[in-house]
């Protein structure tokens, strides 16, 4: 039996390849995910590892704040000397880092600033941690003195300056620009980079001088053990030295928790992307099930003969399930290949966005290989075991007829089978949408009911996809004849087959409807929130989002025809362990900007707190309370003045003045300035010209007006889409193969027929037509069940957050009927191959064959 189906699988390479395609490419986006997600995680340990001392000294307070918030808090510069006399100290050095210092590149461009963040800081020639090498001087030199600066290697080649050129940099600090002398190039001679974050550092004078207000201060300090002492060791005998306020940890705690808490903030990655791995493979899943169908229908005969040979129902089986493991086998070996292909491209896409990994190898993990043949072989042979089992069960006598449709009572059976699982289906999304029943993580249970719906309308569709075949049908007969009767009873003549084929396509139409009603509706909500809530003229804010010099907010003031500016800042804190976001305003400025103070005072005196309306509900606070948030400084006790419904321009948890914003650490920067025309100022164009003069040496802040504030808005969601599409594509690329697959093996199975079809006077042309005709029927079906279940997914998914602030369900009917249209094109296309094949049969041939 091994060795009759190995041959009946070699005899039959052609028909399972593209069934290999879909489980190569299904293991592909998973090796790939995987490859790519080890790289990723390995590159930033690494880094981390590189970028620490031996002890690192510290701030004490603010570290429950999350990473990524800024903060004022800095250690003594005194403490430098004296940490290097401690036992067993080789040496101190004192750093100078922060975030948000943009070098402009020759073109008055910025680098950077969207992903890995952009660096400033001193230049030290400290060792990293266990004798680690750090960035070293690679050409050049080091800064010796003010206006000097090194770049890293890769900032430097993409900025396009040689030694000796003049730099420009942007700060969010107080010198807003700066323009020093490049003097040197850094790097990791061993090889390494600092994944595409950009770092320019200056002597430590100087980045005192322009980071820290000319203090004598660090942000930490970096102590160096002697040889033969542990780092444990050596912050012990530190912290014995240290003043309060200030902590001590190891280089390998520090480079830990600095790498697990990055990874965690885009771990998500790697789910998001394993996601449509698994639907790219339940696609294929669906191709290998209907190829399997096919292939042991026409079978049916050989089958039969090994059964009166003396074969047994589970030797029938077994034989199927062997050529399904030699399948998925070849598949899986293919898909590690493209896979390490698609993690080198996801490593070139995520470049351009500035994660920058082309230094860094790929990491082949153990758990990569595994997964590949474990997801590849697995599903192979489980998508087979059907195909299989049905074919065990068919008595010889039975097998010898052409007859290979399923009996009507079955496909009542599925349809059955189908309807239960849809309600099972529609429970389980209203208990993960709904948020009823407290059952656990609510996403588990939405995804869970989205794909027992899918199944349940897939196991149905046979039912289902009746009276639109029919429909499909009467057309086809009054517009193309008696060539259109028969591509519509081709489709009609096994309407589970049929239905199989359009449920792959169904599947990914789906997701990419309900995407399109998810992202159209967010757009919405963006447009009518904005035109609620903005109350200025015009709106100045960074390019990357993040923050910028507050001198940047006095410039603007002193614009011919700006009557207000109002401030805004911003930053991270933690309430109850959970994380919240502060927002800090001028205490006159609530009114200006349209504050509506639903409870209590619109007060924002020092040690007051404004708090969002759901949030006080939530955590039972209301005016009068004192609610403590962990900030950069420590714990804070803030009094309660009163709540305030969300608005568009303040999405914030909490809302205070701007000094008690900066008693609680963060810095002296803004994020968002509500800019307000005088009334007597001359045409809002004018005015734009001024504020973009005034901008001009800022390259990485601009002044919108509503219109080209709410497109920036929306711009981001609009990135979000494309990228889902273009990952959907995969498994719309699988669907694609699906129908060329089904086509091409109906042909072979139909060749008889076809010879029939010519030998009467059926044309090459008309044949043509008509196996194209029959394929734009199975991707129109599958079109109508995707668009019809997306439309559903997507509206349910909207209703569940409308009280999240996306209150606005748009179905974006224009792309519907382009997803309809690109049905007709898909079946089009997908006919080209297998009705080519048709017309080139000899029909002598094909009316001899059995």
């Amino acid at each position: 039996m091994i060795k009759a189906a190995l041959k009946s699988l070699l005899g039959r390479k052609l028909r399972l390849l593209t069934s290999t395609f879909a489980i190569v490419l299904g293991v592909a986006f998973v090796v790939g995910t995987l490859l790519f997600s080890d790289t990723l995680n390995r590159s930033f340990t690494a880094l981390f590892d590189a970028t620490v001392g031996d002890v690192v000294v510290q701030p004490a307070e603010g570290e429950d704040v999350l990473p990524g918030g800024s903060t004022e808090l800095t250690v003594p510069g005194d403490l430098v000397d004296r940490l290097a006399d401690v036992p067993g100290a080789a040496r101190a050095d004192g750093q100078v880092g922060v975030a948000g210092v943009y070098v402009i590149d020759s073109d008055g461009k910025p680098i950077g600033g969207f992903g890995p963040p952009a660096l400033g800081g001193n230049w030290t020639d400290a060792p990293a941690a266990n004798g680690l090498p750090g960035l070293e001087i690679v050409e050049g030199r080091a800064p010796e003195a003010p206006g000097e600066v090194v770049l890293d290697d890769q900032t430097a080649e993409k900025s396009g300056y040689d030694l000796g050129d003049t730099v420009p940099i942007i700060t969010a600090d107080a010198e807003a620009r700066l323009e020093p002398t490049l003097v040197g190039v850094s790097g990791f001679p061993e090889g390494g980079s600092l994944n595409g974050a950009s770092f320019a550092a200056f002597t430590t004078e100087e980045s005192q001088r322009l980071f820290l207000d000319g203090k004598d201060v660090y942000n930490d300090i970096w102590v160096t053990a002697e040889d033969g002492v542990s780092q444990a060791d050596l912050r012990d005998r530190v912290a014995e030295v240290l003043p309060d306020g200030v902590e001590a940890v190891t280089g390998d705690d520090a480079a830990d928790e600095g790498a697990s808490d990055l990874l965690d903030a885009i771990g998500f990655l790697t789910t998001f992307l394993l996601i449509f791995a698994g639907i790219a493979l339940v696609v294929g899943s669906f191709i290998i099930v209907n190829t399997f169908s096919i292939l042991v229908a026409q079978r049916s005969r050989e089958l039969a003969l090994l059964r009166a040979l003396g074969a047994s129902k589970r030797q029938v089986v077994r034989s199927v399930q062997i050529e399904a493991f030699v399948v998925g086998l070849l598949g899986a070996t293919a898909g590690l290949g493209l896979g390490v292909l698609l993690a080198m491209g996801l490593r070139t896409l995520f470049g351009a966005f500035g994660l920058d990994l082309t230094g860094q190898p790929l990491v082949f993990e153990p758990r990569t290989f595994l997964a590949a043949y474990v997801v590849g072989i697995t599903v192979t042979m489980v998508a087979s075991y059907f195909p299989a089992r049905r074919a065990s069960r068919i008595a010889p006598v039975q097998a010898m007829r052409d007859d290979i449709a399923l009996p009507e009572a079955s496909l009542r059976r599925r349809f059955r089978l189908g309807l239960a699982l849809t309600v099972l289906g529609g429970l389980m999304l209203f208990v993960g949408l709904a948020d009823v029943v407290d059952l656990g993580n609510g996403g588990w249970w939405t995804g869970g009911g989205i794909l027992a719906v899918l199944l349940g309308v897939t196991a149905m569709s046979p039912v289902l996809a009746a009276p639109i075949l029919l429909g499909a049908r009467r057309l086809y007969a009054a517009t193309f004849g008696s060539i259109g009767n028969l591509a519509a009873q081709n489709a009609l003549r096994n309407p589970r087959r049929t239905a199989a084929t359009a449920s792959a396509l169904m599947i990914g139409l789906a997701l990419a409807c309900a995407m399109a009603i998810i992202g159209d509706s967010a757009k919405a909500t963006v447009d009518k929130a904005v035109a609620r809530d903005f109350t200025g003229d015009y709106v100045v804010s960074s390019v990357f989002g993040g923050e910028f010099s507050a001198t940047v907010a006095r410039r603007v003031d002193r614009v011919d025809g700006v009557a207000d500016v109002v401030q805004q800042r911003g930053d991270v804190a933690r309430y109850d362990g959970d994380f919240a976001f502060v927002i800090a305003i001028g205490a006159d400025d609530l009114d200006l900007i349209g504050v509506d103070v639903t409870a209590g005072e619109p007060d924002l005196a020092d040690g007051t707190v404004l708090l969002d309306e759901d949030f006080a509900r939530d955590e039972g606070l209301g005016p009068g309370d004192t609610a403590t948030f962990t900030v950069a400084s420590g714990d804070r006790d803030l009094t309660v003045a009163g709540t305030f419904a969300p608005n568009a321009l303040l999405q914030a948890t909490a809302i205070v003045s701007i000094p008690t914003f900066e008693q609680a650490g963060y810095p002296d920067r803004d994020r968002l300035l509500i800019v307000y025309a005088d009334a007597d100022a001359d045409a809002p164009p004018g005015l734009q010209q001024r504020l973009d003069d005034a901008l001009a040496d800022q390259p990485t802040v601009t002044a919108k007006d509503q219109d080209a504030f709410a497109a920036e808005q929306r711009e981001p969601i609009d990135q979000f889409v494309l990228i889902i599409y273009a990952l959907l594509g995969l498994a719309l690329l699988i669907a694609v193969l699906g129908i060329v697959n089904t086509l091409a093996l109906s042909v072979i199975e139909r060749t008889r027929e076809v010879g029939l079809l010519r030998a009467i006077g059926l044309t090459r042309r008309q044949l043509r037509l008509m196996i194209t005709l029959e394929s734009v029927v199975i991707a129109f079906l599958g079109a109508v069940l995707g668009v019809v279940l997306g439309i559903g997914f997507g509206i349910a998914l909207m209703w569940a957050v409308r009280d999240e602030g996306l209150d606005v369900i748009s179905v974006p009917f224009d792309q519907v009927a382009i997803f309809l249209a690109l049905s007709i094109v898909i079946g089009v296309l997908a006919a080209v191959l297998p009705s080519r094949r048709a017309a080139r049969l000899d029909v002598l041939r094909a009316i001899a064959t059995e």
